[in-house]
């Protein structure tokens, strides 16, 4: 369940809210003037958050793509060149 809580709260009880937010991984959200205004996470909490979006975004973009093109790539295809990119990556750090 979502922790919604004022604004207000974040001054007066801030350590409350950093342990909720580290202890749940859950956001809390505030309001002002009983309006939403922002939202608390911690960073794990919000690099989760990141990584799943643009993992979504990578998904939508395929589909799109995929929408407007009949090319396809089987995984052999797929995985040698993410191999040739991580060997071309290794080289260039050991010049």
């Amino acid at each position: 369940m979502p922790q919604i809580r004022p604004v207000s709260d974040l001054r007066n009880n801030f350590a409350d809210i950093s342990k909720i937010v580290h202890e749940t991984s859950e956001p809390v959200f505030l309001t002002k003037n009983g309006y939403g205004d922002m939202v608390v996470m911690s960073m794990e909490a919000f690099e989760r958050f990141q990584f799943d979006s643009e993992v979504y975004f990578k998904l939508k973009e395929a589909e799109l793509e995929a929408k407007v093109t009949d090319k396809r790539f089987s995984h052999e295809e797929v995985f040698a060149g993410l191999r040739r990119q991580l060997q071309a990556k290794a080289d260039e750090k050991d010049v």
